[in-house]
């Protein structure tokens, strides 16, 4: 589990409450069953009205994306590459055909595939790309739906806190309950702008560099695969696909 996401959210959290408390109001406030219908209960709605239910069926494994720090192995990729190519500069094409039986990787695996069957170089590309772009469409729609609950929430926020009022007008003839009631009833826009602003649009942003991570990957095995298809050399292979990627992450083998 990614600490960072943990961190943030508590942190946000803590903000909230320690300037309730500077303020005098009480933390019992927070605590409001009415609050949590009208915030949690409009975001489920807004993403079943927006979403499908096969976008919906993939929030337990986005999830899981989303609270994981595993980031994707650029350098163990670039290796196993170099590795290939050396064999194919040996041996022809044909010899990758065991060692990609082998591969974990099945987007690898695919387009070496293609290599050792000896399909284009141009029909290789497209369909790997179109792989990727349809990879990426799904990871924008997820990211998307976050975005959907958190653009939703701040307005449920201000919602709740008319609602609240409405009530609190409704008992102008009780003064003792007429404070709380209206106190409570801002207690709704506080959530719906954490909920928004600290929780849902922040975790689409973390979805969006993932998906951008993930691209980079599949972008350095398009480019790997099509190199080893060219018949070029390990060492230009590693070193354009060292080029791609941030030099924080570049191994220090390049020494």
């Amino acid at each position: 589990m990614d600490i960072f996401l943990i961190i943030g959210l508590v942190l946000g959290a803590i903000c909230i409450v320690m300037a309730l408390i500077l303020k005098g109001a009480s933390i019992a406030m927070l605590l409001n069953g009415e609050v949590a219908v009208i915030i949690f209960g409009g975001m489920i709605a807004a993403v079943l009205s927006s979403y499908t239910m096969a976008d919906i069926k993939r929030l337990p494994k986005v999830m899981k994306v989303l609270m994981s720090n595993e980031e994707p192995d650029l350098n163990g990729t670039i290796e196993k590459m170099v590795e290939l190519s050396n064999i194919a500069r040996r041996e022809g094409l044909l010899a990758l055909e065991a060692p990609v039986n082998e591969l974990d990787d099945p987007f690898m695996k695919q387009g070496l595939e293609l290599v050792v069957d000896g399909a284009e170089a141009e029909q290789i590309r497209d369909l790997m790309e179109s792989e990727v772009d349809a990879m990426e469409t799904r990871h924008h729609r997820m990211s998307g739906l976050f975005k959907t609950a958190g653009a939703t929430s701040p307005t449920l926020g201000v919602m709740g806190a008319a609602i609240g009022l409405i009530g609190a007008l409704g008992n102008l003839s009780d003064i003792n309950k007429l404070g709380p009631m209206i106190a409570s009833a801002f207690v709704a826009t506080i959530f719906g702008i954490f909920m928004g602003y600290l929780v849902m649009i922040p975790f689409a942003t973390r979805l969006e560099a993932k998906n951008e991570e993930e691209v980079l990957l599949k972008t350095l095995i398009i480019e790997g695969v099509m190199d080893i298809q060219a018949g070029h050399s390990a060492k230009v292979i590693e070193q354009k696909l060292y080029a791609q990627i941030p030099p924080e992450k570049r191994k220090v083998s390049e020494e």
